[in-house]
């Protein structure tokens, strides 16, 4: 599945521009880098939509304890005494960019999908849709893309269902792919995994991790396209709902 966090940019330009007018003035940037860390610190509780605690939706667009976008990160920062809600070392901007993300949750598109089902949705992941190739679930998989095994924990399902029609539009940052040359004239592309001041450790596509001394590459580029292929026109509709609400269901042992 390609790649980088969260509803943050489908439709992020044309919501920041009517929120703005409405004088929050949030930008898309906003958005996606406060989707980014709700996706990172708060699904766990909260859940994808914002409506795993029972009586408590954050993707409403109405909160309990608070009005204001002020109020709102005060409670982000704060946390809520005598609840689970704890503090948070987020610090205003950041608290901030997570009240922008989840107002963007109210105004957000509807998927549009049919109604999917799980299983035959698991049978089009290890079947036609050879999914399973690049990932992996439960430890059963390729290793070239990410594990899925926790993905429907913190991705929406129309996040999802962008990833499978058009993986190049929304690629996270950490598995953003790159390219790499090397001065013997080999190259190889994979996935980043980490990289310091003399090394870049990689996951190449036919899933071999490599560890490559810096002084031996040539170039280094970050291809703009996914590695992942698109779903259009290779599945139907009904396929493409039945593969996201499969993934929905995968939430790992939380």
């Amino acid at each position: 599945m390609g790649t980088r966090a969260i509803l943050i940019s489908m439709l992020a330009l044309a919501w920041a521009t009517a929120v703005h007018a409405q004088g929050h003035g949030y930008t898309p940037g906003d958005i996606e880098n406060g989707g980014q860390l709700y996706q990172a610190n708060c699904t766990a509780c909260h859940g994808p939509d914002g409506d795993g605690i029972p009586s408590v939706n954050l993707g409403s667009g109405k909160f309990r304890r608070g009005t204001t976008d002020e109020e709102i990160v005060k409670i982000i920062i704060g946390g809520i005494p005598g609840t689970a809600m704890p503090p948070s070392n987020f610090s205003e901007g950041q608290a901030g960019t997570i009240v922008a993300y989840l107002r963007s949750l109210a105004t957000a598109p509807s998927t549009g999908m049919l109604k999917g089902d799980a299983a035959r949705g698991q049978a089009l992941f290890t079947g036609k849709g050879q999914c399973r190739n690049c990932h992996s679930v439960a430890g059963v998989g390729g290793r070239s893309g990410p594990s899925l095994s926790e993905i429907g924990a913190s991705r929406r399902a129309i996040e999802l269902q962008r990833a499978l029609l058009e993986p190049s539009a929304d690629i996270r940052s950490d598995h953003r792919p790159v390219r790499v040359a090397m001065r013997d004239g080999t190259t190889m592309t994979g996935r980043l995994l980490n990289q310091d001041t003399f090394t870049i450790q990689l996951l190449d596509t036919s899933g071999r991790l490599r560890l490559l001394d810096k002084s031996a590459i040539r170039e280094f580029t970050i291809p703009k396209e996914s590695l992942m292929p698109s779903y259009k026109g290779k599945l139907s509709a009904q396929e493409i709902a039945d593969l996201v609400t499969y993934l929905t269901t995968l939430k790992g042992r939380r």
